[in-house]
């Protein structure tokens, strides 16, 4: 019997809202949502303002400081490089640098941007960072 009169409880509502704001009415605005059998019972739901969260308090003595990032892996965003991988149709050319994954677990970290298209009329390819070499 809980759920039903649960359910005629949420069945009509009032919103009432009470901001602080430029307008200058008396009374505060409110939303109501009327249900179709009202048996005197209605569900107020009401917002207030709350005060902005404070900022992280400083770590005790007995916890450590966060951690200072790491040094950035790899050549900067742009720099040209010459390709190693025998392999690869660009090898001994060079190209310039797109990204750069940060992820030590990634195998092909460096992305390099060709002008020249190779057979699949492809212009980017991955690199290792062993398989490139900073050109000035």
């Amino acid at each position: 019997m809980a759920s039903s009169n649960m359910a005629s409880a949420a069945s009509g509502f009032v919103l009432s809202l009470n901001v602080a704001g430029a307008t200058t009415n008396a009374s505060p605005s409110r939303v109501m949502f009327p249900s179709k059998n009202n048996n005197g019972s209605r569900l107020v739901v009401r917002a207030s303002e709350e005060a902005a969260p404070a900022t992280a308090p400083p770590p005790l003595e007995g916890e450590a400081a966060p951690k200072p990032k790491p040094p950035p892996i790899g050549p900067k965003r742009g720099t040209k490089v010459k390709i190693l991988r025998k392999e690869s149709y660009w090898y001994k050319g060079t190209g310039s640098v797109v990204a750069v994954d940060q992820d030590p677990k990634t195998r092909y970290p460096v992305v390099v941007r060709f002008n020249k298209v190779n057979y699949a009329n492809v212009s980017t390819n991955n690199y290792a960072l062993d398989e490139i070499e900073e050109v000035e």
